[in-house]
């Protein structure tokens, strides 16, 4: 019996990456009638993340993440897959942290504890946009909504960064519909990284997104819409015996 003939639309449970907010999302237009839960990042460690979205709602949703918001979903999926009805997951990466990466993690909360929150901001603005070059307006909403989050979250962050393990695996064991965008120019997370999600889960879908950097809500919010009409449309269809590893 598909999901809907069970209980109803799915919920969609929408995790952003570091430094974003739900305003990450505003551009986008969700599935109507389906209930959209936007998840905060504020714990400092992904298996506390991801058991703060499976609390979100009962049953099994829809998951959404950009980011460090997939990655927590990756570890959502790793405990609880048979909640897990469609996947839609954008500008990530399922590896482990490199050492280069702990490094910079550090340093970025060494700067934050000494009250060089903005330093941080400004470090990571490149990265967020086509070519590490964003426009002027396209700065200002960043940093806004980076501020928003505020140092505290970010450190929360950082920390749980340090904590994300090698979501292969367990990508491999997955049954649901998945989704997988990728912008062509992402310099922090590339094609690459996604077409290794993408071959991992088996029967995902992976779109490249022209002229696209790391902030896909916003650069192409129309491509993001289309995606999760796709896994939506596709996770409803699916029985939960199908969906499950």
């Amino acid at each position: 019996m598909p999901y809907e003939d069970r209980a109803g639309p799915l919920p969609l449970v929408v995790v952003p990456g570091m430094l974003c907010d739900a305003s990450l999302w505003r551009d986008v237009d969700f599935p109507e009638g389906h209930d959209v839960h936007h998840i905060p990042l504020r714990r400092a460690d992904i298996g506390a993340l991801a058991e703060d979205v499976l609390a979100t709602v009962p049953g099994p949703f829809v998951l959404v993440g950009l980011s460090l918001g997939a990655v927590v979903g990756f570890e959502a999926l790793r405990r609880a897959p048979e909640r897990i009805a469609g996947l839609c997951v954008m500008a990530t990466n399922a590896g482990a942290p490199r050492p280069e990466q702990y490094a910079a993690w550090r340093a970025m909360d060494e700067l934050i504890a000494t009250g060089r929150f903005t330093d941080v901001v400004e470090e990571t603005l490149p990265d967020m946009f086509p070519d590490r070059c964003p426009t002027p307006e396209a700065a200002r909403r960043y940093r806004g909504m980076a501020h928003a989050v505020g140092a505290t979250a970010a450190r929360a962050q950082l920390a749980a960064q340090a904590t994300r393990t090698d979501a292969t695996g367990v990508l491999r064991t997955a049954r649901c519909p998945t989704v997988v965008l990728a912008g062509a120019r992402d310099t922090l997370c590339p094609p690459a990284f996604h077409r290794a999600i993408a071959d991992s889960v088996p029967g995902a879908g992976l779109t490249l997104l022209p002229d696209a950097g790391h902030l896909l809500p916003w650069q192409r919010p129309e491509a993001v819409t289309a995606a999760l009409r796709e896994v939506v449309t596709a996770a409803t269809n699916t029985t939960p015996a199908a969906a499950a590893p």
